[in-house]
């Protein structure tokens, strides 16, 4: 064998797809019933036809030549309405501070015209990143916290905050942190332009990669749950019995530390999780006490408690081990622009909670999520003309079409460690010491990583999975 690749995910199937195209012989052995990782669609409501992006949910980070050198063919919408934080509409033109709006986007859109070319080629030097950049958009975004960088910028709390949280999402860490963990993140967010929806939910994106893959002559095996690496040769346990096979190159498609463990390895420690994901299943949109049509305030990002300060003082208190009230969190109606996804006239809604850390779901997990969920929809009628429960669908055995997905839950469904998205502290895309050419690779030339605990990892992106592909191919 050529290349196996551990674990099927978006990035495996990108690698899988790229290689067999070169001519390699690949195996790919992904331990779920079925291939794309976090990037699926499924049916979590028994009774409901409605095809969830269950866990991740937008896309922004996918290069166009990944989808033109693969043949995948799948519609990116983007949506009509930008945000909405209560109980103004938060677009260009109706903010405050539209022209400091408008002037920190056009940097920030200026640095992802110069950066993002750079994800498919070798890694770039610091130096190299920063003559790209430039020195302004350098110091605010690179050398000075996301806080400071965000009160020299604008005056209005709500601004400060509406802008923060892409600086926010799946990190755990104030706004002033020395670390510079909310800069990786906020840059990672808006390096590859606006988030887009995909038609047909998440999993049209993992179904067409996996086309591509398996036309090109990979063979991805389901239900294949890899138990030991030790150099190119890899162990699976597949239908009861165990099985073994040697290769020129693996590729990880884990998170380091799950890579670790197979390597049998004690892990470093990783970055917790700290996002909490509800899925809604609506027999129709909610009125709104502002006026605004539910099909506008929710076609974007509807915010809540998302002022700097309420940022804050959430982080605040989940770093004392106390469930945030206000809780911080951003809701979606996904079926607005893709209607596809749900029975005619239902509606979904995803909501992303921010701040809430796995340690908090420790030892009462069930409970914890229970009164967090119960907290963002109280927080949402607040603006509401009619409770959100009222306009909740039910499943065929009556229960109102509420799921949620901790950082916990994500851990025991998908392996991520603590729930970490980003498979544990996301990277500079460029050079900081010690990264290979193509920052894939271990300290074995046999193993690369190819996921989202690459370098330029995290994200539905494929980054991961066409870097690792060509390392492997001396590109």
């Amino acid at each position: 064998m050529d290349v196996v690749i551990v674990g099927g995910g978006h990035n495996g199937l990108v690698a899988a797809a790229y290689l067999a195209r070169a001519g390699k012989r690949v195996l790919v052995l992904e331990r779920r019933a079925t291939p794309g990782g976090a990037a699926v669609s499924e049916r979590p409501f028994p009774g409901q036809d409605a095809r969830l992006s269950r866990y991740a949910y937008l896309v922004s980070l996918l290069p166009p030549r990944i989808a033109r050198d693969l043949g995948v063919d799948v519609e990116l919408r983007v949506r009509r309405v930008a945000a909405c934080a209560p109980p103004d509409l938060v677009v260009p033109g109706r903010i405050p501070e539209p022209d400091a709006w408008e002037r920190f986007y056009a940097m920030t859109d200026a640095v992802a015209a110069r950066l993002f070319p750079t994800m498919l080629e070798p890694l770039p030097s610091r130096d190299e990143a920063r003559a790209l950049v430039g020195p302004e958009a350098w110091r605010e975004l690179v050398e000075q916290p996301l806080g400071a960088t965000l009160r020299a910028r604008f005056g209005d709390p709500l601004v400060r905050g509406v802008v923060a949280t892409d600086g926010l999402v799946g990190t755990f860490a104030s706004l002033d942190d020395p670390s510079l963990a909310q800069n990786r993140c906020f840059l990672w967010h808006v390096v590859g332009g606006p988030w887009k929806v995909p038609a047909g939910g998440m999993g049209a994106v993992s179904a067409a990669l996996e086309r591509a893959a398996r036309s090109a002559g990979a063979d991805i095996r389901c239900g294949a749950e890899v138990v030991r690496v030790d150099g190119g040769e890899v162990t699976w346990r597949e239908d009861g019995a165990e099985h073994a096979v040697t290769a020129s190159r693996v590729l990880a498609n884990v998170a380091p530390a799950v890579l670790d463990r197979l390597r049998g390895r004690t892990p470093a420690p990783v970055a917790e999780g700290c996002q909490t994901k509800v899925n809604l299943l609506l027999e129709r949109l909610p009125r709104l006490r502002s006026g605004i049509p539910a099909e506008d305030a929710f076609a974007g990002t509807f915010r809540l408690n998302e002022r700097e300060d309420e940022l804050e003082a959430a982080w605040a208190a989940a770093a004392r081990g106390e469930l945030p009230d206000p809780a911080p969190a951003e809701l979606y109606c996904h079926s607005l622009t893709d209607p596809s996804i749900v029975p005619p006239g239902r509606h979904t809604l995803t909501l992303f909670g921010l701040h809430t850390p796995a340690s908090l779901f420790r030892p009462d997990g069930e409970g914890v999520k229970a009164r967090l969920v119960d907290r963002y929809l109280d927080q949402l009628d607040a603006h509401l003309e009619e409770p959100i429960r009222d306009c909740l669908a039910a499943d065929a055995d009556g229960r109102p079409c509420v799921e949620a997905r901790s950082p916990l839950d994500l851990e025991a469904e998908l392996g991520l460690p603590a729930g970490n998205i980003f498979h544990g502290e996301l990277s500079w895309p460029w050079r900081t010491g010690g990264e290979g050419r193509w920052g894939v690779e271990t300290d074995d030339e046999r193993i690369l990583v190819c996921g989202a605990g690459a370098v330029r990892g995290g994200g539905v992106s494929g980054i991961g999975g066409h870097n690792a592909a060509m390392a492997v191919l001396g590109r």
